[in-house]
């Protein structure tokens, strides 16, 4: 029988609920969410069910070892206690990532790193007189060490890349939003598939895909060609097939309308090509139209959601630039939920329209808010007495 163990998610910032949420949709047990990261549990086709259908996960670790140390010599011993030909033949490649987080180290974590390799070096030496060598970019094992405190963790990676590389990307514009985050974000905005979806600025059309596999029910890294688990030594190719034809069986056909918009020839090419990898041009159509030129064309609700430019990719005037968008919103948009993410807080002062929803997000390194307008059709005055005190609701998600 195969039994449940304890495995761990990465996240970005403020999408730990997100992930958490989507874990217990798939079936995890004992989910709890932390900073950056969700565990839970399952069994090894959970694990490689996680792998395949998580959007908002980074990368799934299996811990292997948990305990107490506190310096240098007490990580080699533990890590030298670990049976490690349960996991890496001798003619085998591995690579070790880490992430130090106390004060009885003030190594680096590359230092650690380095410690960890020579205990699953001399590991090998003492018991095969040979071992097995590092490889970098194509290890046949990849190994997480995590150091909180005085706790050590030993993990295996069983994604390999990290998961946003979903394999459908080839072309990109300047700074293309995280494929994580842009899952994330149409998650947070609510949309299901149930209604119209535009992003009026898509670039190279990385929320129109995500928001294309979340209306379908596409698993998120349908179209990856490798994870990690896929080279170890217990991997179960039948079990993978099984988990991977329940999941597709699962698709669904969203009938909605699903656009991207750009002012640039170069970013709609790019988008068409991205979509086409993703096998999704069926449900997605992306124009050559400048925003601020634009209105509603389709019936019913309409989810907007886009990245516009800020930061370093602005070179225009912020203020006159974010008016824009308030005013094109306000008055070709009439009946939609927009929602934008940027780093330029002062920047939203311009927009001109009131937040119902502020979401607190990170874009690489940079600090953002994920806001939310609500359009409506006609005056304001009708609205529900929810829809009044919902208004300017702060959801900072701060940990």
């Amino acid at each position: 029988m195969n039994k449940d163990f304890k495995m761990t998610a990465t996240t970005l910032f403020g999408l730990e609920s997100v992930l958490a949420n989507e874990l217990k949709q798939l079936g995890a047990q004992d989910v709890k969410e932390g900073i950056r990261v969700v565990s839970f549990r399952g069994d090894t086709g959970f694990m490689y069910k996680a792998n395949i259908a998580l959007r908002t996960a980074v990368r799934i670790l299996k811990p292997i070892k948990v305990c107490k140390i506190y310096d240098e010599e007490d990580l080699y011993e533990a890590i030298q206690k670990i049976k490690w030909e349960n996991y890496l033949e001798t003619e085998g490649t591995f690579a070790i990532g880490a992430v130090v987080n106390s004060k009885n180290f003030t190594s680096n974590s590359h230092y650690i790193s380095l410690k960890s390799k020579d205990a699953i070096a001399d590991y090998f030496r003492h018991k095969y007189s040979k071992r097995p060598n590092v490889d970098l970019d194509y290890p046949d094992l990849k190994i997480h060490i995590h150091i909180h405190k005085e706790w050590l963790t030993v993990s295996l990676d069983s994604s390999g890349d990290s998961l946003h590389k979903r394999g459908y990307r080839t072309a990109t514009n300047i700074a293309p939003i995280n494929e994580v985050l842009a899952a994330g974000m149409v998650l947070l905005s609510g949309y299901t598939g149930e209604e119209n979806f535009i992003d009026p600025m898509c670039g190279s059309g990385t929320i129109l895909i995500e928001a294309a596999m979340i209306a379908n029910n596409i698993p998120a890294n349908i179209n990856r060609k490798l994870f990690a688990f896929e080279n170890w030594k217990d991997y179960n190719e039948d079990l993978y097939f099984t988990i991977q034809d329940a999941l597709l069986k699962k698709i669904r056909s969203s009938h909605f309308k699903i656009m991207g918009f750009d002012k640039a020839p170069s970013a709609v090419q790019k988008a068409q090509a991205n979509i086409e990898n993703a096998n999704l041009s069926e449900f997605i159509g992306v124009h050559h139209v400048n925003f601020f030129n634009s209105k509603k064309e389709v019936f019913g609700n309409t989810t907007i959601l886009f990245n516009p430019p800020y930061g370093e990719r602005l070179n225009i005037d912020t203020e006159e630039f974010y008016k824009k968008i308030g005013d094109t919103l306000k008055h070709n948009y009439p009946g939609s939920m927009a929602w934008l993410i940027t780093s330029d807080i002062d920047a939203l002062k311009c927009v001109g329209l009131r937040t119902s929803k502020r979401i607190a997000l990170k874009n690489g390194d940079l600090n953002c808010k994920f806001v939310k307008y609500e359009l409506y059709e006609g005056t304001r005055k009708f609205r529900t007495e929810k829809e009044i005190s919902d208004t300017d609701t702060d959801t900072n998600m701060e940990k």
